[in-house]
């Protein structure tokens, strides 16, 4: 598994076989209490399980956050907090699955030094579900006095098929998700359970036992060379490595003459087996932040062999000095609860300062923002008259901080209020079934007699953009609706991003009733797409009917032209670079069409909003202006600097008669 991290860049499928061993021991133990009669006492085995599994992790986590703040940006910083927090409390796993399909999720160039706690996670839950299920089987063999082998193969057998069956769809439809679900990787546990089950019930003749166990373990060997383990499981192909498992379980219960049993059982074999779970723990943050230093997305020779020998030396270390010490302490053996200080203790390792570094960095942020609301507001005063956001963009204060502040980059997305209420309220009726329309509807505070009410629809970009929209809005005592889907233009025949087709075209139908049934006075959407570093904005396909369809019904349509995109990351590279750094400016002819493509579309009942200048002034698309970062990530302004282009999208209102 760490030769394929670190040389191949592929998953190996290692994670499959630790899955099923881990479920393979538990039952192995488990059963054969339940066969002498013994009672299973689940709560001495979780005590005992976690007191083992997380002071190394906790350790493992700590020495990953202390590198994290001397190595790695701090616009990453949000999301390791998250994964510690999450790591942590053994549900990495679901924050992973949750994050790879977030839309909103900011992406990394590379991937979190805990991503891999997240088999971890599903091991820990397993390891809190199996013995509940352990319990359910000893309470049918008591009443139905049934023998524990056929109640066990039952219940591991019903919860194999229907976890596989089940895996096999999601990841058809969802990998990503799938990768990470507990639910898809149960049948690899179970199928661990069953082997155990019928593990002293089989016999095979030594020759096939010999044939079993090596094929297993070629077959194990070769599975990432040959799978697409990472975008491929875990349905039907995790069979490979599981079975394979299976099968060097099976040859080796019997020694067995040619059998890889005296491999496996080998001095160096064992030395390394000893430090697996420690090697595990360290392996994949060690190389990470080796990839973070040098800037790099893949491991050379060289640096892959000094990954593997620090990772080997670490795990040596963690093992010998936290994990096999607590595991033999006899303290900790006298009573329950001196296994539950160690893993309250093992809890405070890292929570406690985890905990402080963020209340510090939200100290930070405030601070950031009132130092930068206080300089401006001098500014002002100094020259009699608040400045306009194109005064803004040339107004540098050098005495106070860029903000938002890399840490707060995650609350940069603007949201104009709660959930839609009252006569805003979504109907049953709009409610598609892939995706609520509900869910998806916001006001903001309720205005009493607006002078005008305005909806605002379609993706992110034109979320973003509603930030400039919201203090006219504030200002001229406009009610303000939005329905925004990340990735889901309002646009017909525009494809819609990191979302399914049927997915969009549902909820683009339901927004357009919507429309149409609460009649406002206007309706704000975004009616141009730019590309990622080309000039290659272009209307979006089928906008045309859009806007015919909504003046014709009398409403008002404010037609954004698109923001540019960028090929690469503005706030990041500023805070690698610095912010007047040349390889963080692009000119606005590389980004923008010549000449905006939204005007085909002007006419009655239609205004046009146009903020380029504004964002990319003097023709200079920049990662700052003044002291505001422009950019959240590669595509989306921040809501800071949407604000600040409120009196730009004020003047075009009023330029355009919409005031």
């Amino acid at each position: 598994m760490v030769v394929y991290h670190v040389w191949f860049g592929r998953v190996s499928g290692g994670v499959d076989v630790f899955l099923m061993i881990s479920a393979f021991f538990l039952t192995h133990s488990f059963a054969q209490r339940m066969r002498r009669g013994e009672p299973l006492q689940p709560w001495s085995f979780w005590v005992r399980k976690f007191r083992r599994l997380l002071p190394a992790a906790a350790v493992t986590i700590f020495g990953v956050l202390v590198v994290t703040g001397h190595t790695v940006p701090a616009v990453d910083w949000p999301a390791i907090w998250r994964q510690a927090w999450a790591s942590l409390g053994y549900v990495q796993n679901w924050e992973l699955a949750f994050r790879s399909i977030d839309y909103y999720a900011r992406e990394t160039v590379l991937p979190s030094p805990l991503q891999h706690f997240w088999s971890l996670s599903v091991q820990g839950q397993v390891f809190v579900l199996w013995p509940l299920l352990f319990l359910l089987a000893a309470l049918i063999v008591r009443r139905a006095r049934v023998s524990v082998t056929s109640v066990l193969l039952v219940m591991f057998g019903a919860v194999f098929v229907c976890s596989l069956v089940f895996s096999i769809s999601e990841t058809a439809t969802n990998q990503q998700f799938a990768y990470f679900d507990t639910r898809t990787r149960l049948w690899e546990f179970a199928l661990g359970s069953l082997v155990a089950v019928v593990l002293p019930f089989f016999r095979a003749p030594a020759v096939l036992r010999a044939i079993l166990g090596w094929a297993g373990l070629v077959g194990i060997v070769l599975c990432g060379a040959v799978l697409d383990v990472q975008s491929g499981f875990p349905g039907f192909l995790a069979l490979w490595p599981t079975l394979c498992t299976a099968a060097i379980i099976l040859a080796g219960h019997h020694a067995a003459r040619g059998a890889p049993t005296a491999l496996l059982g080998s001095r160096p074999m064992v030395a390394l087996g000893r430090d697996a779970y420690a090697l595990y723990l360290v392996h994949w943050p060690i190389l990470i932040f080796a990839l973070t230093l040098q800037r790099r997305t893949e491991a050379g020779p060289l640096t892959g062999l000094i990954v593997i020998v620090a990772s080997l030396v670490t795990a040596r270390l963690l093992s010998a000095l936290v994990e096999r010490p607590l595991r033999r302490w006899r303290w900790a053996d006298g009573a329950t609860w001196r296994s539950v200080a160690i893993i309250g203790v093992s809890l405070l390792l890292v929570a406690g300062p985890l905990g402080v570094w963020q209340i510090v960095r939200r100290e930070v942020v405030a601070s950031a923002e009132a130092t930068l609301a206080q300089a401006q507001a001098e500014a002002a005063d100094a020259e009699a008259a608040p400045p306009s956001a194109t005064e803004l963009g040339g107004l540098t204060l050098v005495d106070a901080p860029i903000v938002p502040v890399a840490t707060a980059l995650d609350e940069e997305w603007v949201v104009v209020g709660p959930t839609c209420d009252g006569r805003f309220a979504v109907g049953d009726e709009v409610r598609p079934g892939s995706e609520p329309l509900v869910s998806t509807c916001r006001q903001s505070p309720l205005v009493k007699n607006p002078t005008r009410t305005v909806l605002v629809i379609g993706s992110s970009h034109t979320e973003q953009m509603m930030g400039a929209l919201i203090p006219v809005a504030q200002a001229n005592g406009w009610q303000l609706v939005s329905l925004l889907l990340g990735g889901c233009s309002i646009a017909p025949d525009e494809a819609p991003t990191r979302l399914d087709v049927g997915q969009c075209r549902e909820w683009r139908d339901a927004a357009m009733a919507y429309a149409v049934d609460i009649a406002p006075d206007a309706v704000m959407t975004v009616v141009t797409t730019t590309v990622p570093g080309a000039p290659g904005e272009t209307l979006q396909p089928g906008i045309g009917s859009v806007v015919d369809r909504l003046t014709g019904a009398g409403i008002e349509v404010i037609a954004v032209r698109d923001n540019p995109r960028f090929t690469f990351d503005p706030y990041r590279c500023m805070t690698e670079l610095g912010r007047s750094a040349a390889q963080c400016q692009v000119g606005a002819d590389l980004l923008l069409a010549p000449q905006n493509p939204a005007a085909v579309i002007a006419g009655d009942g239609v205004v046009l909003i146009d903020l380029s200048d504004a964002i990319c002034p003097e023709q200079l698309c920049v990662p700052v202006i003044g002291n505001i970062a422009v950019y959240l990530d590669t595509n989306h302004l921040t809501e800071t600097f949407a604000r600040a282009l409120s009196p730009v999208m004020a003047a075009q209102l009023a330029a355009g008669g919409f005031g």
